[in-house]
């Protein structure tokens, strides 16, 4: 049978799940977040997903908010089978979910129960995880809690930042919601496998504060937490005086008062932890664009020792 789908997205994450919406079924309407200003004009900039909708003639809804009963009958007017949740950003209230013939699934990136929330791709690297992945889940009230239908993993590597890690997921992510539409479709919908509450764990959603880092923590921390604020926050140190972002660090052996800088010359810029001691490799100085450590010193000539 052909599903009838409604889709509500909003990233860049969204977009490869509405994708997989289109070539698995029939998207009725596309529900998104109402534009924002952004910019340095602060022009209002719509959402990724409502451009793509907007390519495929699709239609737009941009609720402020679900709960209102005239929105309510409106997405009842569709007569959905079935309605895709992907990064969305507004709490769809139980009279929502039971309007699909088949209610709502969402496409979350990790491995629940691990890392639900708002933020379990960068939570994941911070936390030093070996792998991470994605669940297609069947939604229910709470958050993150309801069953799985269909899940895939993969590893975290060592380069892996927020960034890279986000659009392997994204990608993921249509993969098994194809999947899932493709099983359904034929009549066999996936097994729903309740998850282990106990084994949960939340991914809080980022703060800007977060990235500011302190030498007197270890270098491997520090490492990781660089690597998971990028492309945002972006970490931040204070070194020698200077505010610097930090977009690229090592964790290497080294021994010194935190914050003391241990190495900065041809051999790069290292600066001393708690525990061990951080390599810079690519850095960004207030006002400027992201450059390597020996562009930094060439620009700092005091600090090379």
């Amino acid at each position: 049978m052909t599903l009838r789908l409604l889709f509500a997205g909003t990233p860049d994450f969204a977009v490869p799940c509405l994708r997989a919406a289109l070539e698995g079924g029939s998207v009725l309407a596309v529900l998104t977040q109402p534009d924002r200003p952004a910019g340095r004009g602060r022009q209002p900039q719509m959402s990724p997903v409502k451009q793509v909708a907007l390519e495929h003639g699709i239609s737009v809804l941009q609720p402020q908010s679900l709960r209102e009963t005239e929105v309510q009958a409106q997405l009842a007017a569709f007569a959905p089978d079935l309605l895709i949740v992907v990064a969305y950003g507004l709490i769809l209230p139980q009279a929502v979910l039971d309007i699909p013939r088949f209610g709502a699934w969402n496409v979350h990136a990790s491995l629940l129960p691990r890392w639900r929330g708002a933020a379990p791709i960068q939570r994941a690297i911070e936390a030093g995880d070996g792998e991470t992945g994605v669940c297609l889940m069947q939604m229910e009230k709470g958050l993150d809690t309801g069953p799985v239908l269909l899940r895939a993993a993969t590893p975290i590597s060592d380069e892996d930042t927020g960034g890279s890690l986000h659009d392997r997921l994204a990608g993921l992510g249509a993969d098994v919601l194809a999947e899932g539409l493709l099983q359904l479709a034929a009549g066999k919908a996936p097994l729903a496998v309740p998850q282990d509450h106990a084994q949960a764990t939340y991914a809080h959603k980022l703060d800007k504060a977060e990235a500011r880092l302190d030498w007197a923590q270890p270098a491997a921390t520090l490492a990781r937490r660089i690597r998971a604020f990028n492309p945002w926050p972006v970490a931040e140190v204070q070194l020698e005086g200077e505010r610097l972002r930090i977009h690229r660090a090592v964790a290497v052996a080294g021994n010194g008062a935190p914050g003391a800088v241990l190495l900065a010359g041809r051999e790069g810029l290292v600066v001393a932890c708690s525990d061990g001691a951080l390599r810079l490799d690519v850095v960004q100085r207030d006002g400027g664009r992201a450059i390597s450590a020996t562009d930094y010193l060439n620009a700092r000539p005091g600090l090379r020792r």
